[in-house]
């Protein structure tokens, strides 16, 4: 049997965010190169993909490169620029026959032209999709973003557009890469380590979080249904104390 026959569907989370790591790790063991591990985990982003979709979960955030990743060496970062062009022209006949939509944040200018314009014609395609909303966080670090809502922030109460009695952390949100998504519910972070690097710092205030020793190109159907069951099986409070939740 399944672990997705044990899922409570009326508790599902309605965000999931994972950090996919363990590509590089999981392609030593291999004997291969790093690449090689990322173009694996591709497998993995489909398979947790379809099985979201199918659960009815509505939003999932998949952390492919951080703007610290632009200090890896040139030959890896322009392989995966290639492998992100290529996963997304094989995968855009998924994403439609599963009626998932995608959407990129983060610090896009930094990406090569080629790799924009393959971003562009997937969120085009599929912007009328609804089932699922599958956002890729590109170039992209928590810190960055904050800082890019500070200084957008700045210059609306520098030109009288804001009051600065009117920032409140309502403000802020609406001022960040994800301000038309949901926090997520569930932060899922494969390979063993134990910390959130520099994602989504903000939008993962309540969130709860989920470590995993699996490298992500072995983390497929069963793992995500272990986490979600996980998640499931935990008290949500933000702040409160039991008894006051069950009244």
């Amino acid at each position: 049997m399944s672990l997705k026959d044990k899922i409570n569907p009326q508790r599902l989370p309605k965000h999931v965010a994972i950090i996919m790591d363990g590509n590089g790790r999981w392609a030593k063991c291999q004997g291969k190169d790093r690449l090689f591990g990322h173009q694996n985990g591709v497998e993995s982003v489909r398979e947790v993909t379809e099985a979201s979709v199918e659960l009815g979960i509505k939003f999932i955030t998949f952390y492919a490169f951080s703007t610290e990743n632009w200090n890896r060496p040139v030959d890896e970062i322009e392989g995966l620029m290639h492998l992100m062009i290529q996963a997304i022209e094989n995968e855009t006949p998924t994403l439609m026959k599963n009626n998932v939509r995608f959407e990129v944040i983060g610090d896009i200018q930094k990406i090569n032209k080629e790799t924009k314009e393959a971003i562009e014609r997937i969120t085009e395609k599929t912007k009328n999709n609804r089932a699922l909303t599958m956002i890729i966080a590109l170039s992209y670090s928590s810190r960055w973003e904050i800082e890019q809502a500070i200084k957008t922030i700045a210059l609306e109460v520098k030109n009288g557009e804001l009051d600065i009695d009117d920032i409140n952390q309502d403000l802020i949100s609406n001022h960040l890469c994800t301000k038309n998504y949901p926090d997520p519910d569930l932060l899922i972070r494969t390979s063993g380590e134990y910390r959130i690097s520099n994602f989504l710092m903000w939008q993962l205030s309540y969130s709860e979080l989920y470590f995993t020793d699996v490298f992500w190109p072995d983390f497929k159907r069963e793992n995500y249904y272990e986490a979600i069951l996980d998640f499931q099986s935990r008290e949500r409070r933000f702040g409160k104390i039991s008894e006051q939740l069950n009244k």
